[in-house]
């Protein structure tokens, strides 16, 4: 039993760290007299510790956390609750959209890649091989032509014909690129209404000669006002669910 959690562990980990190299491990899987040898549990124990310590890197590299932690963080300080909306109310609602969001492609990864690895149908390298594909497409379908060609030229890669062919780091890096730009484009957008509030609130303090007043005295009301009118929440998930392309 200890074993089979160990083994379970050890797969969803190096579905998320090892693809990138997942065919140039030459421990993955090798022969002795014609017959394939996985690892021994001490490598496994070790490679298990270390993918632990890796993991929140790797998750904000290979799914959308980045996107809506940064969106979510512009939000709050377009509200002007830098105080009233803790950082881990914010990591909290960021993780669960991207469960949410990459809820399909880790069933993809379950039902294609483990559940065979976990009936020894297939080695691990083969499990690894087979999760990296649901993945790579999820990330290729979020990722820009223009960031993947960039970062395929600074890898020296050059042109490659399909996207598909780059290598997984290219890939990854082209997608942690993209994600980067949409989440300041959403954050934007949404930072523009609370923005106009607050000119219009200083103009109109400015005009009264209320000067030594803080604008954000009343701005934060109306804005907070303007937010929970329109379901602000609702609406900025929504945007953030319906922005991951499929």
């Amino acid at each position: 039993m200890k074993r089979r959690l160990l083994k379970s562990a050890l797969l969803v980990g190096l579905f998320i760290s090892l693809p990138a190299v997942a065919g140039q491990l030459p421990l993955m899987n090798g022969t002795v007299g014609g017959s394939p040898v996985d690892f021994t549990i001490k490598t496994q124990i070790l490679l298990f510790m270390t993918v632990l310590g890796l993991l929140p890197a790797l998750m904000m590299v290979m799914t959308s956390f980045t996107r809506f932690v940064i969106v979510l963080s512009l939000l709050r300080q377009a509200l002007g609750l830098q105080q009233g909306l803790p950082n881990r109310v914010i990591t909290a609602v960021a993780l669960m959209l991207t469960l949410l969001v990459m809820r399909p492609v880790g069933l993809e990864i379950w039902n294609r890649a483990y559940v065979p690895y976990d009936q020894d149908k297939i080695t691990l390298q083969q499990a690894i091989q087979t999760g990296e594909a649901p993945l790579s497409r999820f990330m290729l379908a979020q990722t820009s032509k223009a960031a993947l060609a960039q970062i395929s030229q600074l890898s020296g890669e050059g042109g490659i014909a399909k996207p598909e062919d780059h290598s997984f780091v290219v890939k990854a890096s082209a997608f942690m690129l993209s994600e980067l730009k949409t989440g300041f484009q959403i954050g934007c957008m949404l930072f523009i209404p609370f923005l106009i509030i607050d000119l219009v609130v200083s103009s109109v303090l400015m005009a009264m000669g209320m000067m030594m007043l803080s604008p954000l005295v009343i701005s934060l009301p109306l804005k907070l006002l303007l937010f929970v009118l329109v379901d602000g929440w609702s609406l900025t998930v929504n945007t953030l669910v319906t922005s991951v392309r499929g």
